[in-house]
């Protein structure tokens, strides 16, 4: 038996293993909670009410960054592309995808912010 054979059935039982050790770390904590009076329910997640605005202004600003990059490319490049203009194409795409996605968040937190402003 080769070290081949092994790798599998090591990958398995570390998972295993990994996955058992933080669930068993999890109840552990959960009844130390219990014991010094915490209600353990009270750590859950607030709801976040801004979240789907916020990755779908990114997910717009990633979209016209790829827009823009494109039209970028084919603008100055043209139709024939030589060797050395494949990097300045990526960058384009790259620096367009970067830019555009930032703007999607910061124009999310001036909206989130606007609204926060007006609540009393």
């Amino acid at each position: 038996m080769g070290g081949k054979e092994l790798i599998p059935i090591v990958l398995f039982v570390g998972l295993f293993s990994l996955v058992f050790g933080i669930r068993y770390l999890v109840n552990k904590e959960k009844m130390a909670m219990i014991e010094r009076g915490i209600d353990p329910g009270l750590r859950k997640a607030t709801p976040k009410p801004f979240i789907s605005l916020k990755f779908g202004l990114l997910m717009v600003g990633l979209g016209l960054g790829l827009l823009v990059a494109l039209f970028t490319v084919r603008g100055v490049f043209g139709s024939e592309m030589r060797d050395g203009e494949d990097g300045q194409a990526v960058a384009i795409y790259f620096g367009s995808i970067f830019i555009f996605g930032g703007l999607g968040l910061i124009t999310s937190y001036v909206i989130e912010k606007k609204w926060l402003d007006q609540q009393p």
